[in-house]
């Protein structure tokens, strides 16, 4: 994406007077401006430049009393599906912005593109072409607050090269973080051996404190790079005027610490001789999704941190989040020492969270084949860099849904959510619900009370599995938000799937070997409850509660089981004349499977 248009231009422009602009603004490019009635073409050295071109000139250029346009050139038979939005406010809620792009079609993909603007910039892809063309319509020059949107084409190369989208290319980064975290480049043609997770620790520091950690002509940041085996990143163009500036450091995760270290006690020395202030903080930027984990089940687990470094823990609340920030600032307070030992702590659970989020995606991978998970937008973007390939192979054989090419089959699910929670879950005029039912590609309905005093509410969500793990996903994440559950307290929901009663046994397994199975594997916690009556269509309720990759983990082990069944009574089927005189046994079989019903109860009541 290096060539650029130029557009709106006088019948006077010369190429002279391109290059005079470019060059007054330090934007570089090659080669010659190539020149037409109104319009011309220029090459940039790469991405980034062309990138500030259009930052720097679009709209706020005039050349010969018109005001120049510069996007992307992209050829027509590239204009397909994929778009940019420019001059986004930095502080937009991504649902907001999920909202608005919804409006015009179902968005396959969306990541954040890493720029020097003040305003965002994101990447979006259509599901098909003329959405891309309604959402480019609509959108360019739409006022959001005190910011005019623009809007273009950008190159589509699957389309350019008549190449399907396969299930790990388009990924949704989700909306990146502050800076600009390394994206890791899994390398090709061989294994791999194993690597920690390339998590940079992210510091935050006082501004005033960047030019004694950079050091004169940057002698001070080489020599902690040197000594660390690091690379450090210290982002100066951010937020301008903020009193703090982010810092990412990338290495193994004892040059991580050793370099959080040195940066500390630089941080103290430079408080020290300035007397600016009396306790310097270390402050660690943590992308919001392993903050849960890292606090544990009513705050074990950073309670643990603290009185193992004997240091003073503190995390910013949700409400801080933005579309340009998904971090929460972890502050540590206590000794040069202590504060360095609670790094090491912290950015272990951080880079656990991350492994168990990456190895329980790719197992969802493997179960939904196709899947785009990073669509949820539930991992940071040094995540979903490091996602390893779905395996090759016939990916039909692993789809527990049928072959391929065949339309996915309709599952419903009931999620139960707190009462006090339908209001933010439907939002104002419906407008939230609607979204997410958009977003998802699922029905999304909200059932009545079951009494007056109802603590629980039904959410009945009807749609393929991708759009049940994109609702679901979504649904768990509202809830946190919304604080809905604690700061320290990791969200966990009932879910109920129904399944035919003659399907029980079979889920519970001989003895209740299957559902134990089912929940060491995912632990989720799988019931059947006993003594159920089978509804009108003959179904019975299966319950999992867990959070949300548990429980998304346990409902298709489950759909697993039940696709099985069906094939093989569709397989029997032929052999009908037969099926008569094995009557008998099957129902002597039906028989056997209840009583591991009650065992499993037992063994429910004895775990418990």
């Amino acid at each position: 994406m290096n060539k650029l248009y130029i557009g709106n231009l006088s019948e006077n422009v010369t190429p002279e007077d391109l290059e005079k602009v470019f060059q007054d603004s330090k934007i570089s490019f090659t080669g010659q401006f190539l020149v037409k009635t109104g319009y011309a073409f220029v090459d940039c050295p790469d991405d980034q430049w062309a990138m500030k071109a259009i930052e720097a000139f679009s709209g706020n250029v005039e050349l010969h009393g018109k005001r120049i346009e510069v996007e992307h050139s992209v050829p027509k038979k590239q204009r397909t599906r994929k778009i940019q939005i420019r001059n986004i406010p930095p502080h937009l809620q991504w649902e907001v912005l999920d909202g608005l792009l919804a409006q015009y079609g179902t968005v396959d993909n969306c990541e954040q593109v890493n720029t020097e603007s003040e305003t965002a910039v994101v990447n979006a892809t259509y599901g098909t072409r003329d959405q891309a063309r309604q959402a480019i319509q609509k959108l360019n020059g739409y006022q959001f607050e005190n910011n005019s949107l623009q809007v273009s084409y950008i190159p589509d190369d699957q389309s350019a090269q008549g190449g399907q989208q396969g299930p790990d290319n388009g990924k949704r980064s989700g909306y990146g973080s502050r800076g600009t975290p390394r994206q890791g480049s899994p390398g090709t043609g061989g294994p791999h051996k194993h690597q920690h997770a390339d998590i940079p620790l992210r510091l935050l520091v006082p501004t005033q404190y960047v030019g004694a950690i950079i050091g004169k002509e940057g002698a001070t940041i080489r020599n902690i790079t040197k000594q660390t085996q690091s690379k450090i990143d210290v982002h100066r163009k951010e937020n301008a005027g903020a009193a703090e500036k982010p810092i990412s450091v990338h290495s193994t995760p004892e040059g991580c610490s050793a370099a959080c270290k040195m940066v500390l006690e630089i941080m103290h020395q430079e408080a020290k001789d300035t007397k600016t202030a009396e306790e310097v903080p270390l402050k660690i930027l943590a992308h919001n999704n392993f903050v849960g984990r890292l606090i544990g089940k009513e705050g074990r687990n950073l309670k643990k941190v603290e009185q193992d470094t004997d240091t003073k823990i503190t995390i910013s609340p949700l409400q801080d989040l933005t579309l340009y920030n998904p971090e929460r600032t972890i502050t540590v307070k206590g000794p040069i020492e202590a504060c360095c030992q609670a790094e090491e702590e912290i950015m272990k659970k951080v880079r656990e969270a991350y492994e168990n989020d990456i190895a329980a995606m790719n197992l969802q991978a493997h179960l939904i084949p196709g899947l785009n998970l990073n669509a949820l937008g539930l991992f940071p973007p040094s995540a979903t860099s490091g996602v390893p390939p779905p395996p090759q192979g016939n990916s039909a054989a692993a789809a527990p849904y049928g072959s391929f090419g065949q339309t996915p089959e309709q599952e419903t699910v009931h999620v139960f959510i707190p009462a006090q929670a339908v209001g933010a879950i439907i939002g104002k005029k419906g407008q939230h619900i609607k979204q997410l039912s958009r977003f998802a590609g699922a029905s999304i309905k909200i059932a009545p009370p079951e009494a007056p005093d109802s603590k629980m509410r039904m959410v009945i969500i009807s749609g393929p599995p991708e759009a049940q793990f994109k609702a679901q996903g979504r649904l768990y994440g509202k809830l946190k938000e919304e604080n809905f559950f604690g700061p320290k307290e990791e969200v966990k929901l009932e879910t109920h799937i129904k399944v035919a009663a003659s399907a029980a046994g079979r889920v519970i397994g001989k003895g209740g070997k299957t559902v134990n199975e089912l929940q060491n594997l995912t632990a989720a916690e799988v019931v059947v409850p006993r003594e159920q009556t089978p509804d009108e269509n003959e179904q019975v309720i299966v319950k999992i509660i867990g959070h949300f990759y548990a429980s998304q983990l346990a409902q298709r082990k489950i759909r697993d089981i039940l696709t099985l069944v069906k094939q093989q009574q569709r397989g029997g089927s032929h052999r009908q004349h037969q099926h008569s005189q094995q009557q008998p046994e099957d129902e002597e079989a039906v028989s056997q499977s209840q009583p591991p019903l009650q065992e499993q109860e037992q063994q429910q009541e004895r775990r418990k």
